[in-house]
């Protein structure tokens, strides 16, 4: 009895175990007639991609790997064949990328979208797939850009090797023996940059005190322009008193230089007479006392006498 108990429970999980089976290929081979297939091309390895492997749009699963080829017309081309849902938005500006699961290293296959050129993805001409393009992935940019450091790294090495060359390195001794010698005579320069400074400083100080003069003296002298400048100051005294002085010399003009003319005139008349009198006397003397000398008659007037001489 014992054993028939197990002689039906190992039918039973063998049963189990089948059934199992059946479903996993059911599903892994069910139909795929409502997925879209388009084919990815490159040049690149794609090392880590297998069939079944997830196709994803943005990170979103819509679809799998179906198959892994080398394109028999193109020698170096692969072709990677995807079925994809027909409601995934492919278009002419689609590309793909191998992304990476973790640090397994099973890659899978990433859609992405620049949306430059919205229109759906068709075939090309002769050709029964639409193609996709396969761009390097990060996995990819990191081993180019590894493989130009590696070569950035060598030539710095040739250059370093060649720096420490025998010639170069006493050369650099040199070089340091000279710095070592400017800095020995640094401190001398620094203490007479100091003293330099507190002359400067110094000479700053007087100039401020100077300037601090200057301004005053400048606030005293716009003082004393806005004293000059205000309404009955020295400046509007001044025209008014170059305004009597007009005003009096138009008087003089007017009045009294008329009368200092006619009064020139008659002392010059009697400087004259003055002076007529004076020549009288020096050639007549007696005319202070006797009067003046009568003058000769004339021709003609009584007691006229012809001089001798005429006769």
């Amino acid at each position: 009895m014992e054993n028939k108990a197990h002689a039906i429970a190992a039918g039973v999980f063998v049963l189990g175990v089948t059934a199992l089976l059946i479903v996993l290929a059911v599903w892994l081979t069910r139909d795929t007639g409502g997925m879209r297939r388009y084919e990815i091309v490159t040049r690149s390895t794609i090392t880590g991609l297998q069939p079944q492997a997830a196709v994803r749009y943005r990170g979103v699963k819509v679809g799998k790997v179906a198959r892994i080829d080398l394109d028999p017309k193109t020698p170096g081309l692969v072709l990677v064949l995807v079925d994809v849902e027909p409601d995934t938005p492919v278009t002419r500006s689609t590309y793909a990328t191998l992304g990476y699961q973790g640090l397994t290293g099973i890659a899978f296959v990433q859609l992405d979208d620049t949306g430059e050129a919205p229109g759906a993805l068709q075939p090309e001409p002769g050709s029964a797939l639409a193609r996709i393009p396969l761009r390097a992935g990060l996995m990819e940019q990191w081993s180019a850009q590894g493989g130009r450091v590696l070569e950035q790294l060598e030539e710095t090495t040739r250059r370093v090797n060649l720096l420490l060359a025998p010639e170069n390195q006493r050369a650099l001794r040199k070089s340091i023996d000279a710095l070592g010698e400017a800095a020995a005579a640094v401190p001398p320069a620094m203490q007479e940059a100091r003293v330099s400074f507190q002359a400067m400083r110094e000479s700053a100080n007087s100039v401020g005190a100077s300037a601090e003069q200057v301004r005053k003296t400048a606030d005293h002298y716009a003082r004393l322009a806005q004293r000059l400048q205000q309404p009955g100051g020295t400046l509007d005294q001044l025209q008014q008193g170059v305004g009597s002085l007009a005003s009096t010399g138009q008087t003089l003009q007017q009045s009294s230089l008329p009368r200092l003319n006619r009064a020139l005139d008659d002392a010059g008349r009697s400087v004259r007479q003055v002076g007529r009198a004076a020549a009288t006397l020096d050639d007549n003397p007696q005319a202070l006392i006797y009067g003046p000398a009568l003058a000769l008659p004339g021709p003609g007037e009584p007691g006229f006498v012809v001089p001798r001489g005429a006769r």
